[in-house]
Parts: structure tokens; C-alpha cells; sequence
């Protein structure tokens, strides 16, 4: 279907139009609008280990997993990137942060330093990969927001390295202005019921309570503009 406008004045008639092109055109214009109004997803990533990879559970059993639900029913727009590898050390971390940088990142949970400190690495070394981790995420993009799980150690271990090992943590937050989660098994650690029968990971009633510890800290961090 095509119209003509006529013009009375000169009583000639103007060239004719495509009603398809107005349609296309509104169309267009319309798709245009409700892209623009829909805003892309901001990434958060969960830099860990065996307890953020949900080591022995299912995959959505993981405090990540359950973070992102949170998050869902919050109507946050942000997506969850479990980086957890178990076993893995600073040290790994640090090898693997280059390649998780080729996109970007707004949020960085550090959750790392345990398997550090169970094979008896000097608390220093732990600390200044964290801190190598940290630099490079900075580097590459100055905005991105970091949050710290701190760790706590068996006592039988001993209380000065016990000790200088937690003050990591928090020396880290405060040097950084990173948010801080004092203990992430808090609630967990040590608890028979909650842990798996190696009583080091956290079963996935456990891994419930962490997701509950990080969202407290977590949920702030992310509606703050």
C-alpha cells in the first residue's frame, strides 16, 4: 500500500511514500529505545578455591550459585562468574588473573589463601600475591569494586602463624578499600553437621550459611552507584 500527498496549492502531487518505510522506520526506532532501555549486566567474579568451586556438590549448590539467586530477587543487575578451582593457591590465582581480565570486571570477591596457610606458606608471601592480584585488577580497570573473604586457620598450627595469617585479611581491606568478610565459615568451620565427612568442605546446608555471611557485606557493595 503506498500514499500520495497532494498538494492543493500547486495542484501537483508530491512524490509518493512507502507506507512500508514509515512502518520500518518505527519499528526500528521502537527496538532501538527498548535495547536502550534494558542495561547490560554487570560481572561479578568469585576468585577461589575448592569452597568457591562447591567442591563435592552440585554446581548451583555453591555460595556463587545461590549469590546469583540473591541477586535475581534483589532485581540487581549482575551476573556471577564462578572462577573457584580446587586446590588452588595466591599463587595459582595470580597466574590465572591475566587471563580473566580479558573481560571486564566489576566486581571481585577474593576468596583465596586457605591452602596457603594449611601447607604452612609464610603469611607474607600469601599476602603479597593477594596483593600482586589486587594491583592487576586495578591496573587494568580502576573502578572495579573488591570485596575479601578472610580465612582462619586450625589452631593447631600455632597462634603466632595462626594470627599473622588473619591479620592478612583485613591489612589487605584496609590498605585497598576493599569490603571485608572477617571469616567466611563463619557459622561453618568446625561445625560437624555442616561440613562434608573430610570436614573441610562445607556441605551444601553449609555453603547456604556462607552465601547469607557474603550477601550481608555483598548486597551494600552492589547498590551503591
Amino acid at each position: 500500500m503506498q500514499l500520495a500527498f497532494v498538494s492543493q496549492r500547486v495542484g501537483k502531487t508530491i512524490p509518493q511514500v512507502s507506507l512500508a518505510f514509515f512502518i520500518g522506520f518505527s519499528l526500528a526506532t521502537g527496538s532501538l529505545a527498548e535495547t536502550a532501555a534494558v542495561a547490560p549486566k554487570k560481572t561479578i567474579v568469585f576468585l577461589g578455591d575448592s569452597i568457591t568451586a562447591g567442591y563435592g556438590l552440585a554446581k548451583g549448590d555453591a555460595y556463587p550459585a545461590l549469590i546469583q539467586k540473591k541477586i535475581e530477587e534483589a532485581g540487581l543487575l549482575y551476573k556471577v562468574e564462578n572462577a573457584g578451582l580446587s586446590g588452588d593457591t595466591t599463587a595459582g590465582a595470580l597466574r590465572r588473573i591475566d587471563w580473566l581480565l580479558q573481560r571486564p570486571i566489576h566486581v571481585l570477591v577474593l576468596e583465596l589463601g586457605g591452602n596457603d596457610g594449611l601447607r604452612g606458606l609464610p603469611p607474607g608471601v600469601t599476602e603479597a600475591n593477594l596483593q600482586s592480584i589486587i594491583d592487576k585488577v586495578r591496573a587494568r580497570s580502576p573502578l572495579t569494586r573488591i570485596m575479601i573473604a578472610g580465612m582462619r586457620l586450625p589452631p593447631n598450627l600455632g597462634a603466632d602463624y595462626t594470627g599473622e595469617f588473619e591479620q592478612v585479611f583485613s591489612d589487605l581491606a584496609t590498605k585497598n578499600g576493599a569490603v571485608l568478610v572477617p571469616f567466611l565459615l563463619e557459622g561453618v568451620g568446625g561445625n560437624r553437621g555442616l561440613n562434608q565427612p573430610d570436614q573441610i568442605h562445607p556441605t551444601a546446608a553449609g555453603q547456604k550459611i556462607i552465601a547469607e555471611t557474603v550477601w550481608k557485606r555483598l548486597q551494600p557493595l552492589l547498590q551503591t552507584k
